[in-house]
């Protein structure tokens, strides 16, 4: 809130609003409520709670009530540090939230709790695993008390999808927005999510770090890297101190290998506070980036020790397990991640990922069918979904998914190779080559550095392809960019020499069959004339 209110202009003495009146039973609680804070900001818990017995205001209730749940909290957390997995951490449990249960829902079914009131019992009742009362709770308090951001986000917290954003009766106000282009953004609605910061920035909150910051982490999820680090070094210097946010900046400069930069964020941040647990995430993505997975593993959880529930630490530790060849805690983590945030995508697509090193597809099959959900237009989940189907032998899905992770737009350039290959096993040899054509005019089409073995498996299926097709001339030229290839360049010169000695023989080209393609001009050795067929007709593969 004071974030927001720095970034609009200032309002005149005469236009500020009224300190709100202080009541009888205010006045009267004041000096045991002051006390009582006093040891609260200390942590001291049940200290506070003990000094605020019989307050009747409600401010004073609150913070007795609250005091009482986070000693609970301390107490839980306490007893699970240094555990790790979630059977374990299932066997401990806050004890005081069914007490606190029964005292607020007394208070709420009497209507006497405030805005306030009313966000306490709704974590007690999401804590309590009653999801559905929970909502009811914290739209009631966002009505109450629509300025509390703490009520929104706990709200935010139990949403699943966007049919049940639609159901919520929520207040008409200015909160409202900031709501949803966060909900948005967390159920990778990033094109709505964007529009709606817009809206907020053209409405006066053009100078909010906060919206800044959260449109470079939207940026982040549909992975335009480039634009998400232009906004955080933008951030960077309009507040040179901040840590919030930190380690998603450092995740995109490890994403991008960027040693020094990230060198700096580190050492940075460890001047600021090197007790905050992005500064503890940022200092483990510097290792992991040095291949030191064993120190990377221990700052992340450091960073588990000063917050338990911190989503991004466990995911990455899941990583950092991954890398050490420790499936089992890795395994852990993630689940550990999945039960603070399930809609954490990387969690349950690394879940996927361990279960196909321990070779087990089922398993593997159902955690990529979590991540796809979660993320629709992700290729790498389209692939990595295809490649668990064809270990089970489930052919046409796996066709299915090679062709959609194209569609969506292939990040690793791999989705046309893999259907080529099921092709070449399933001997359809002109769908085979149809798609080895599209890989090559994409691969080329980036302006990419031709380094991949795919590249030159591409060629040397189809300077096959051509030479059963009587095809000399594309044969030909895809033969001579074998040669370019030192696993392909034997193949090709031995095809050169067949194609020569064919020719010799007075063999000529078919003109019957139709190539399906063919390379760019600029590829090809001969620069050949070259015909084309209508696209690949694959709709019976297409979901």
């Amino acid at each position: 809130a004071s974030e927001l209110a720095f970034a609009l202009d200032p309002l005149p003495l005469s236009e500020l609003p009224p300190p709100p009146a202080l009541t009888e039973e205010d006045a009267r609680d004041l000096d045991a409520y002051t006390l009582a804070k006093s040891y609260f900001d200390l942590k001291e818990y049940d200290r506070a709670a003990y000094f605020l017995r019989g307050c009747k205001s409600q401010k004073a209730y609150f913070l007795y009530m609250y005091s009482r749940y986070l000693s609970g909290e301390k107490k839980k957390d306490d007893e699970t540090v240094d555990s790790l997995g979630p059977l374990e951490k299932g066997q401990v449990k806050n004890e005081a939230l069914r007490e606190l249960r029964v005292e607020l829902s007394k208070k709420h079914k009497a209507r006497e709790l405030d805005g306030f009131g009313l966000y306490l019992y709704g974590v007690v009742l999401r804590k309590l695993d009653l999801v559905k009362e929970a909502i009811d709770v914290f739209v009631e308090a966002a009505h109450v008390l629509p300025l509390h951001w703490g009520a929104w986000l706990e709200l935010c917290n139990l949403i699943t999808d966007k049919e049940m954003l639609k159901f919520l009766s929520l207040p008409d106000t200015w909160m409202k927005e900031f709501f949803l282009a966060h909900i948005y953004t967390e159920l990778q609605l990033i094109e709505e999510a964007l529009q709606k910061y817009q809206s907020l920035i053209d409405a006066g909150f053009s100078k909010s770090t906060y919206i800044i910051s959260q449109i470079a982490v939207a940026y982040h999820n549909i992975r335009d890297i480039d634009k998400a680090l232009s906004i955080f070094n933008e951030l960077r210097k309009q507040d040179p101190y901040r840590i919030e946010n930190m380690d998603t900046f450092s995740n995109l400069l490890y994403v991008r290998s960027m040693k020094p930069e990230l060198s700096y964020l580190a050492h940075n941040l460890c001047e600021i506070d090197k007790y905050r647990v992005e500064t503890c995430c940022v200092i483990g993505n510097y290792y992991s980036l040095r291949s030191q997975h064993e120190k990377a593993a221990l700052y992340f959880q450091r960073a588990l020790k000063l917050n338990p529930r911190y989503l991004g630490a466990w995911t990455l530790m899941g990583h950092e397990y991954m890398e050490m060849k420790n499936t089992s805690a890795a395994i852990q983590a993630y689940r550990h991640a999945i039960e603070v945030n399930k809609r954490d995508y990387r969690a349950w697509y690394g879940l996927g990922q361990t279960y196909e090193i321990l070779k087990m597809p089922f398993y593997c099959l159902y955690y990529y069918r979590w991540a796809h959900q979660l993320r629709p237009n992700d290729s790498r989940m389209l692939v990595a979904l295809g490649e668990c189907y064809e270990k089970l032998n489930q052919l046409v899905e796996a066709k299915k998914c090679y062709w959609r992770a194209y569609a969506v737009g292939d990040v690793e350039k791999m989705a046309l190779v893999k259907l080529a290959k099921l092709h070449e096993q399933l001997n359809e040899s002109e769908q085979a080559a149809q798609c080895y054509i599209k890989y090559i005019q994409d691969i080329y089409s980036c302006g990419e550095i031709v380094e991949h073995l795919e590249v030159s498996t591409a060629f040397r299926y189809l300077a096959q392809y051509y030479f059963k097709c009587k095809l000399w001339d594309e044969a030909s030229a895809c033969a001579q960019k074998c040669c370019a290839f030192n696993d392909t360049r034997e193949e090709g010169k031995a095809l050169l020499r067949q194609i020569l000695q064919l020719r010799n023989q007075g063999e000529t080209s078919s003109t019957e069959i139709a190539a399906p393609f063919f390379l760019p001009a600029s590829l090809s050795a001969n620069n050949t004339p070259t015909r084309r067929v209508s696209p690949l007709n694959l709709s019976s593969v297409t979901p």
